[in-house]
């Protein structure tokens, strides 16, 4: 505690320092004569003013904490919340407190292949980031919680060079980055290149408890695990754009995005047992490693035809390929080892797709009692599809030794997904006060898969989403309404649909194989959205909204005993709910006080709630729905704008959630205390400190089974620990 203790000091310390130091640095007299001219494209605010309710995340907020995860990124924006241990990699971006593919997340409006990491994109080669509650047709309605399209970098500024070097370190892990932004600008062409690579090492331990007990609940089992894993990983993301304009006003774009990674590392578990049965091996030695590799590039053709309307189309082809190879040897009890087992992954992923909007505006006039009335309509009618192919094999030997027992597997498929999608909408400005947006999409997705070792699989499923959204505004001009009404689906994905079996080390109830299932059917949704917005002076905001969304076909995963082993299957299981509030404020402290020191304000809480009908019972909460999430910040900025210092807290809350009559799943609550300071030294250097994580809280979760027969519950610690970050930004 008092190592913690100390850093958080240190931390608030140095910012204050900073601060008052800046506050008694005399003003420059250049800064005081700027004048500054805003035209009417800076007044426009797609969260106030768009129909369809959208917030956007600027290219600003994603780089004021000099994070290296995209994932640390969105844990402070309202309403999003990021599962596991903070610093580590791996965590599930979630809306309303839901994950498992109830949150769509695309990258420049659509999805990434399979076995691609969104925490493996490096925040510098982001635009922004579109958080999308409600559904549009535009976009693909697998969304029930919601969307969040992360647009790469397209602003293309003249004769910027930027580069960036990180460091960043914590007590058990270390990460290096460094990152490049070159943009220019000549005649009929523009182009910018962003570059980014990194480095990331870490060496922690981390401990597990089992414990179990017998129907009349004494006591049966008791084993404390002790896992050190150590790993390397290294990556880079390439994204080149090209933007000619032809004759006519036309535009051509060409843009491409690249990530490579790769990793290597070990892992010693070892067993105590105080009482009860032996595992299958109380001593397992792991080696593993991976290549991923993903690469797109499109090509975007505008068209502007007569009276305002356009063509947008858009081709693009994307590769992915993935290779990993891991060596387990597994012993019990002191003796030999008895499990010797290699396992050669690999997989690539080809795919092509193609969108294509027509839009045009035109305005209706209609005879009223006060004269003509003028309605304005924008209308786009649009489609998406695509084609992906994918071939994945997986070699299993284990060696023949004396006591094994061995399991071989050879298995490889090709699946083969199709999807088409037409869609048509409408934004209709009845008067300047009230605005309607209506839409329907139509999607239909074919996939197949066969291969040596599987059934022949193909599963056809077809959506058609009705939507609407209305934002009313206010006589006053500072409050307005939103309401919208959704139909919004789940696909299984391709992975959940292949029969294959994944065997675990130590088989039990709480660590089962895992097993596709061809038969899965999409979970289909009606939403009700709602909200208040009331907005006041520079950009200040209060909200309250409410949703509720009913589910059917809802999918988890279920678990069976079968030939001696445990077996988790995703099955479709009945009918299930969730509903939500959410509050949000933000507002400079000037809204508030005249003469106030330039601070800038914000604050969210959202409370979630959900219920499946086949379990009964409390704490039957989807896929182990976050039921509370908050955030908390504060950002100052001197008077020459020298200085942004700021902090961030977010809270996510835990507890039990029960998954099926047998099954149920715990979480910790975590809480994020994040600090920034960023000097701009002069008019080319800036220099940023961030320190993340600075409560450095440990995080729990638990796996628990239970029937007739007993109980038994796994317990995991991962150890919390504070990242301190260093960042130097150099123009030229």
């Amino acid at each position: 505690m008092p190592i913690r203790l100390t850093q958080i000091a240190a931390a608030v310390l140095l910012c204050c320092a900073s601060v008052a130091r800046a506050e008694d640095a005399p003003p420059k007299q250049e800064e005081m004569q700027k004048v500054e001219i805003k035209g009417s494209a800076a007044k426009y605010d797609p969260r106030r003013d768009d129909t369809a309710s959208k917030t956007v995340v600027s290219a600003e907020e994603i780089q004021k904490y000099g994070d290296t995860s995209i994932n640390d990124v969105l844990k402070r924006v309202p309403g999003i919340t990021v599962t596991g241990a903070a610093g580590r990699s791996g965590g599930e971006i979630r809306m309303r407190g839901l994950g498992a593919g109830y949150t769509q997340i695309l990258i420049n409006g659509e999805r990434a292949p399979a076995g691609f990491s969104i925490d493996s994109l490096a925040p510098d080669v982001i635009e922004r980031i579109e958080v999308l509650r409600a559904a549009s047709a535009e976009f693909s309605t697998q969304s029930i919680a919601g969307t969040i399209n992360i647009v790469l970098k397209k602003a293309l500024k003249p004769a910027q060079h930027e580069v960036k070097f990180t460091q960043a370190k914590s007590s058990h892990s270390s990460s290096p980055a460094v990152s490049v932004q070159m943009s220019d600008k000549k005649e009929g062409m523009s182009y910018s290149f962003g570059g980014n690579a990194w480095r990331f090492m870490y060496d922690r331990t981390t401990p597990t408890w089992e414990d179990g007990a017998d129907a009349d609940g004494v006591a049966n089992v008791a084993r404390a695990i002790t896992s050190r894993d150590a790993g390397r990983g290294d990556g880079f993301n390439l994204s080149p754009r090209i933007n000619w304009t032809l004759d006519g006003g036309d535009t051509l774009t060409s843009q491409s995005f690249l990530n490579w990674n790769r990793f290597a590392g070990g892992s010693r578990n070892r067993t105590d047992i105080a009482f009860g049965l032996r595992p299958d091996y109380d001593r397992v030695d792991s080696t593993y490693s991976n290549h991923n590799a993903f690469g797109r590039t499109d090509l975007n053709w505008v068209h502007k035809l007569e009276q305002g309307a356009k063509l947008d189309v858009k081709a693009a082809i994307s590769d992915a390929r993935n290779t990993s190879d891991s060596l387990q040897i597994g012993g019990n009890n002191g003796g030999p080892a008895t499990l010797v087992r290699t396992v050669h992954g690999e997989s690539a992923e080809q795919g092509f797709s193609t969108q294509g909007k027509y839009s045009t505006p035109f305005v209706f006039s209609k005879a009223g009692a006060d004269g003509a009335d003028a309605v304005e309509h924008a209308l786009s009618l649009g489609w998406d599809a695509g084609f992906t192919q994918r071939d994945d094999t997986r070699v299993q030997r284990d060696a023949d030794l004396p006591g094994a027992v061995p399991i071989n597997s050879d298995e490889g498929f090709t699946a083969k997904v199709a999807r088409l999608a037409l869609y048509g909408q409408d934004e209709w400005s009845i008067t300047p006060l009230w605005s309607v947006y209506t839409g329907v999409r139509w999607e239909g997705l074919d996939t197949r898969a066969d291969g040596g070792s599987i059934d022949a699989v193909q599963n056809r499923s077809s959506v058609l989403s009705p939507l609407m959204q209305t934002l009313i505004k206010l006589p006053n001009k500072k409050d307005q309404v939103r309401v919208a009404l959704t139909r919004t689906y789940k696909a299984p994905g391709t992975a959940a649909l292949i029969p294959r079996k994944f065997t675990s080390t130590n088989n039990s109830p709480t660590e089962p194989d895992r097993r596709g299932n061809p038969h899965l059917k999409p979970e289909l949704a009606l939403g009700l959205d709602a909200s208040f917005e009331h907005y006041w002076g520079e950009g200040g905001l209060l909200s309250a909204s409410a949703s509720v969304r009913r589910i059917q076909n809802y999918t988890h995963q279920g678990l069976f005993y079968e030939d001696q082993r445990w077996v988790s299957s995703a099955i479709n299981d009945g009918r299930a709910e969730t509903r939500g509030v959410e509050l949000e404020a933000k507002f400079p402290a000037s809204a508030l006080m005249e003469h106030a020191p330039k601070l800038d304000l914000r604050a969210s809480v959202s409370r979630n709630w959900s219920r499946v009908e086949a379990v009964p019972g409390p704490d039957n909460r989807l896929d182990q729905q976050v039921p509370l999430s908050a955030t908390l910040g504060v950002d100052y900025k001197t008077p020459d704008g020298q200085l942004s210092t700021g902090s961030s807290f977010s809270f996510r809350n835990g507890g039990l959630a029960r998954l099926s009559g047998t099954q149920g799943g715990y979480t910790s609550v975590r809480r994020d205390l994040d600090v920034y300071a960023l000097w701009k030294l002069d008019a080319q250097n800036n220099l940023r400190i961030a320190v993340s994580n600075l409560l450095a809280q440990d995080y729990t979760t638990e796996s628990l089974y239970s029937d007739s027969n007993g109980t038994l519950n796994r317990t995991t610690v991962a150890n919390g620990e504070t990242q301190f970050r260093v960042t130097v930004e150099t123009r030229f």
